[in-house]
């Protein structure tokens, strides 16, 4: 099932079960809810999103960006979507594998190579089952996967990181999810769990020793200003998933659909390239301000990480022949 047809048969499904929307006499409110700071891609692509949807749907449709956290906590807006209190968000796979167990795949260190590998994957049939899923479960659709990054270290004093075992007793912030936390125990630290707006304050109280994000996220959030030191783990190829709610998209006609899909690709897309750019620049500009850059031995994190998630009950709901799929995918 590819992209749009999913989106009919979701649409229709929820069609059926509410019964058929009564006419708007206005424009259609869509509620945008993200923790991204406004100097990160994945906040400026909602701009991307809204003026796209305009220029397409002129009048149609009342964009409302809420960045910051401002409007829900982060990993708060699922609920709020299956509720009715929100139209749009970006959610991630950790997010998403708290309802879809087999969504936490795509949480594991060192599975997705790269961001080409991660957009054949999630645009092709493997997204489209996936999709589905998290659909028929948790009542929303996914409309566009946006590279977030590759997750590195970002460490508030410089330290020799060659192992995982060079991690121990690091308090590492994660997100407060437990796929998260595993992740970072499987890294070799000690997880930690902190909300984003709390990060920059904790790292430079010492709360808490690290964080992980990808390199744009650093320099957006400015928490090179409170580390000394970024380890090139690598360690995951992070992905956002821009969603709708199933309630919202229902209540679109099949023109409507197509738009906020193509306004949701075209936002996607805008991010992809900019983060991509960014990345490749950013090595350079941290060293500038002063920081340590270092790359371990990958083949080790690679090697710890993996043996973690296969000898974990993750891996026992990945769908059968799932991992090799992802593998084939060039």
């Amino acid at each position: 099932m590819n992209r749009r047809s999913l989106l009919g048969a979701t649409a229709a499904a929820a069609l059926t079960a509410g019964g058929l929307p009564a006419l708007a006499q206005s424009k259609t409110v869509l509620r945008i809810s993200t923790p991204a700071v406004p100097d990160d891609w994945h906040a400026k692509m909602w701009t991307v999103f809204k003026d796209t949807l305009e220029k397409s749907a002129p009048g149609e449709f009342d964009v409302q960006i809420n960045l910051n956290a401002s409007l829900f906590k982060q990993g708060a807006e699922p609920t709020a979507m299956a509720r009715g209190n929100l139209e749009l968000t970006t959610v991630s796979a950790q997010d998403i594998a708290k309802q879809v167990p087999e969504f936490s795949i795509f949480t594991a260190g060192y599975i997705v190579r790269d961001p080409a590998q991660q957009q054949k994957i999630f645009n092709g049939p493997i997204g489209a089952e996936m999709f589905k899923l998290v659909a028929d479960k948790m009542d929303i659709t996914p409309l566009a996967t946006c590279y977030y990054g590759t997750r590195q270290l970002n460490l508030r004093e410089v330290r020799s990181v060659k192992t995982p075992a060079d991690l121990k007793g690091v308090k590492l912030r994660m997100p407060g999810s437990k796929e998260w936390l595993f992740l970072g125990e499987a890294l070799g630290a000690t997880p930690t769990p902190l909300a984003f707006g709390e990060v920059y304050l904790g790292l430079k109280s010492g709360t808490i020793d690290g964080q992980d994000n990808p390199l744009p996220t650093v320099r957006a959030a400015k928490f090179y200003e409170v580390t000394k030191q970024i380890v090139l783990t690598s360690h995951l190829v992070d992905g956002l998933f821009i969603a709708i709610a199933n309630k919202t998209l229902a209540a679109l006609s099949p023109v409507q659909r197509q738009k906020v899909l193509a306004a949701a690709q075209a936002a996607s897309h805008y991010n992809n390239d900019n983060r991509i750019k960014e990345e490749a620049e950013l090595v350079a500009f941290f060293k500038k301000e002063g920081l340590q850059v270092s790359t371990p031995d990958l083949d080790a994190f690679h090697k710890t990480v993996q043996a973690a998630y296969q000898n974990s009950d993750y891996a026992k709901v990945w769908p059968k022949g799932l991992l090799d799929r992802i593998n084939a995918t060039k």
